[in-house]
């Protein structure tokens, strides 16, 4: 029995009944209807994005300059991804039952919808109401933004599952660069002007600007046409969250589920990261200058992802994977060793450089060997899993790190036993909580490539079929008829030369080409 072939590969083109395609030039070729639709999926989430980034950097800044706690800073961030983890496994299924653009219009409207609630709280309570951490308004104000912003991660799962969708196989680790970079641009442009929206603007015109760009991003939306099929009911998923087939699609993959709890420990270490960032930021720089560093470096997300895109990962994208993550835990344990703005700012740069080949390789592992139809919910499984690890430690963190390491690290004592090692300085115990947190991730990294686990995988995606995807009866008709005519055109071209007489001597050449 023969493999089944892509329905991009970039050899034939043809169209089946079912209206699967396989296109001649792939999404390579500027013509093809697949390339200007990833194509415009990629600046909408650039969009969506910035505009969801934008507005949770500028309540982070907020609260913090407002408040000066790290606990207030590690609340957000925590509650943040609590609310990716508890949707992800929704948004998953929800990505396997409906169309693609379906899904990314209902995110633009409820995240629209969810900052326009916030700007009338905004307006209706007075800014110490909305600040005060014991109270409910602080509560609900952030946590209507946070949600309107976890909305976000529905568009992204969406995202992933459209690279399976849209590119060939031997090109999706390139394209998840691609969508590697256009977040590393979300994150440069949001880190700068958050900042300087809260230091000059203040938190009303900031949710002003939030909710015109969502608005925006529903109306670009609108233009956007995803070529794919109607997605087939699953009758083993019979109810909304569809654990049972998430899980049977990953064991259906050897070693994929060492993969996600891999990533998860990742991210299990990411958060101390996640509550600690800012507050040592806002120490070596006020909110304006905070949020022009954060721009600058996030520019490692462009690069990052601009090198995935040109050279992709490699044949083993595990072993990628690992091998940047031992990178990432050695620089996590000594870019704040010393209380040097240059030297945080450039390991800032460089750590985030390594982040997106680290999210690609994952994306394109289980683009590869988990079947399209489940992949929505495999990819909410993994940012379920992977989310739900962060808030535990940024809830952990936070009040350790204000309550015990910061405060010991400034008696006598503590300055004596790690000065030789972090020098002195005002956040010298955030220094001391990464440096742990940076050697930890090197060890486990390490020892996962001993793992069987991995050996599974990494057999498992050099050997896995590539997939057959229905892409519409219309859109694979439109191909096809594309296709036909430069392929007519082609044939037109030779035949005009074949044909035409023999040159004279003295005259041109009779050429019947256009």
């Amino acid at each position: 029995m023969s493999e089944p072939r892509s329905t991009l590969d970039p050899v034939t083109d043809t169209a089946d009944s079912a209206g699967t395609t396989r296109e001649a030039a792939g999404p390579s070729a500027p013509g093809d209807p697949r390339t200007r639709a990833f194509a415009n999926v990629l600046v909408n989430t650039l969009i969506a994005n910035v505009t969801t980034s934008f507005l949770w950097f500028a309540l982070t800044f907020w609260v913090y300059i407002e408040t000066q706690s790290v606990l207030a800073t590690g609340i957000i961030g925590g509650a943040y991804m609590l609310f990716v983890a508890f949707f992800a496994m929704l948004f998953g299924t929800i990505v396997d039952r409906h169309r693609k653009h379906t899904v990314m219009v209902i995110s633009s409207v409820i995240s629209a919808g969810a900052f326009l609630i916030a700007g009338v709280l905004y307006l209706w309570q007075p800014e110490s109401a909305l600040l005060d951490l014991t109270g409910p308004w602080f509560w609900l104000f952030s946590g209507v933004i946070l949600f309107g912003g976890v909305i976000e991660q529905l568009r992204n799962i969406a995202l992933s599952t459209t690279v399976t969708l849209l590119i060939p196989e031997e090109k999706r680790a390139n394209a998840n660069g691609l969508v590697g970079t256009v977040q590393g641009i979300a994150f440069m442009v949001t880190s700068v002007f958050s900042g300087l929206s809260i230091g000059f603007l203040g938190m009303g015109w900031t949710l002003a600007i939030a909710i015109g760009a969502m608005a925006l991003t529903f109306a670009h939306l609108l233009f956007v046409r995803i070529p794919e099929g109607a997605p087939e009911p699953d009758p083993n998923a019979s109810s909304a969250l569809d654990f049972r087939g998430s899980v049977q699609a990953i064991r259906l993959a050897p070693g994929l589920f060492a993969l996600i709890i891999f990533s998860t420990f990742n991210n299990l270490i990411g958060g101390v990261y996640m509550a600690l960032m800012d507050p040592y930021g806002l120490t070596l720089f006020s909110p304006q200058i905070w949020g022009i560093v954060l721009g600058v470096s996030s520019t490692g997300f462009i690069i990052g992802g601009a090198m995935v895109a040109k050279f992709g990962l490699g044949k083993r994208p595990m072993r990628t994977m690992l091998l940047v993550v031992i990178a990432m835990g050695l620089l996590g344990a000594v870019f704040m060793i010393r209380e040097w703005w240059w030297l945080f700012a450039l390991g800032m740069l460089v750590y985030m450089a390594l982040i997106p080949p680290v999210e690609a390789a994952e994306q394109t592992v289980i683009q590869k060997v988990v079947p399209f139809q489940r992949q929505g919910r495999v990819f909410g499984v993994a940012a379920a899993m992977e989310a739900g690890a962060a808030p535990i430690t940024a809830f952990l963190i936070a009040p350790i790190a204000e309550f015990l390491i910061i405060p010991y690290m400034k008696t006598p004592a503590g300055q004596r036993q790690w000065a030789w090692l972090l020098g002195e300085g005002e956040a010298r115990g955030i220094a001391l909580i990464c440096l742990f947190a940076g050697l930890i991730m090197v060890v486990a990294a390490t020892l996962a490539f001993f793992t069987r686990s991995y050996r599974k995988l990494t057999d498992l995606y050099a050997h896995a079929p590539e997939q057959e995807i229905d892409a519409g009866e219309s859109d694979a008709a439109e191909a096809t008829d594309t296709a036909s005519a430069d392929a007519d055109a082609e044939r037109a071209d030779r035949e005009g030369v074949l044909d035409a007489p023999p040159p004279v001597r003295g005259q041109a050449p009779d050429y019947r080409g256009p």
